[in-house]
């Protein structure tokens, strides 16, 4: 056989091999978003361990008792995660109800005295010995994927102010029952709520009406609580305040952080002055460790996560995928804009966390259900084959 027949066959398997594949969809997998969800569980671990160790030595005599808790959260959460990624996420349409109720249920535990686990004058956990969770953070993942669902099965009808009433009304029990003991949480429950239902309307004149009725029930709420009436004056008057100072050594932190920081692990703030450092305030020491330098990078990374949300939102194989990344996006956004917020004391103390970065076992596990169930939706988006273009 010579050479031009040897090229003759090579060109014909080539081209049958391209037709064998022609009716093959080109699967999808967002490695972007995979990658920054890794790099934050990493640079969140670091951080933990700096923020905590000194802290941790002095109190427990282990170091890095924080970082290990830390580190098998994550180690759960990227099984769950890789569960989550893998289960087809049009199933979770058909068991939205049941896991509503669940998250419910659980919520109800907690806020019956001598079942609810108490910490910091605070009844957020239900728990057995060692191992605790807090089901507001099932909540939020549960009421994500029961909104979608419901406004799945009335895609027009959802632009009916009636409607949107109804849907919202919806997650009001689980709503209250988080308000009881944690109202951060709570309002997050329903922004995530709130988002994506404004997402798949095209009538937004009545989400002010909607932001209306949760603001006054947000102050009424507030005000039920004296401890959340002096969180309000913290913010106010962070000087002279009782509840002022973790407020005023967060903001020291930020301050002294300058352009670049004093270098990992360099930190004074952490070393008692700002109480918890590892949990909401965390942002505050990576300012003065890494500087405006490092804390732009953080942010940058959480806009790059977001976009990429959009991005598969946008292009998902459903509307049920799609909305179900809308309530993930909504989720993320809020706590990283809260969390940051409160740091720069720009609104009063919240108590919300920051995603993958800051202390905290259940929420990470959660977070990573969710990162998930969004790398699901994800796989289902085809991509044109460029040979065959």
């Amino acid at each position: 056989m010579d050479q031009a027949q040897r090229a003759e066959v090579s060109s014909t398997r080539k081209l049958k091999k391209k037709k064998r594949g022609a009716d093959r969809p080109v699967v999808f997998f967002d490695f972007s978003l995979l990658f920054v969800i890794l790099f934050l569980l990493v640079f969140g671990l670091i951080m933990i361990y700096s923020t905590s160790f000194y802290l941790a030595d002095l109190k427990l005599g282990k170091p890095d008792y924080y970082f290990k808790k830390q580190a098998i959260s994550c180690a759960i959460g990227l099984v769950g995660m890789f569960v989550t990624a893998n289960f087809d996420y049009h199933r979770y349409d058909k068991l939205s109800g049941y896991i509503y109720w669940i998250a419910f249920a659980m919520c109800v535990l907690v806020c019956i005295p001598g079942i609810g686990i108490e910490f910091n004058g605070s009844r957020r956990w239900l728990g057995y010995g060692p191992l605790t969770f807090q089901p507001s953070e099932i909540a939020k993942i549960a009421c994500l994927i029961f909104v979608a669902s419901v406004v799945c099965k009335m895609p027009k009808k959802i632009n009916n102010f009636s409607k949107v009433v109804r849907t919202i009304g919806m997650v009001f029990p689980i709503f209250g029952m988080v308000a009881y003991t944690n109202l951060s949480n709570a309002l997050i429950i329903m922004i995530i709520s709130v988002f994506i239902i404004f997402t798949a309307s095209k009538k937004y004149i009545q989400f002010f009406a909607a932001a209306g009725v949760i603001g006054v029930a947000g102050a009424i709420l507030i005000m039920v609580e004296s401890y959340r009436a002096e969180r309000i004056d913290a913010w106010l008057h962070p000087e002279t305040a009782t509840k002022g100072f973790q407020v005023l050594q967060s903001l020291y932190a930020v301050g002294s952080g300058g352009l670049f920081g004093k270098g990992l692990g360099q930190s004074v703030q952490k070393l008692g002055y700002v109480p918890e450092a590892q949990n909401d305030m965390i942002f505050s020491i990576i300012c003065e460790e890494l500087g405006l330098f490092g804390a732009i990078a953080v942010i940058l990374l959480f806009v790059l996560m977001i976009w990429r949300f959009v991005v598969i939102a946008n292009n998902a194989q459903d509307l049920f995928g799609s909305l179900l990344v809308v309530g993930v996006m909504g989720h993320i956004a809020t706590q990283v804009i809260l969390n940051i917020a409160v740091v720069t004391n720009t609104i009063p103390n919240t108590g919300v966390s920051l995603p993958f970065i800051s202390y905290g076992g259940t929420s990470v596990i959660f977070l990573l259900a969710e990162m998930g169930i969004v790398l699901n939706v994800s796989k289902g988006i085809q991509l044109e084959d460029k040979d065959e273009a």
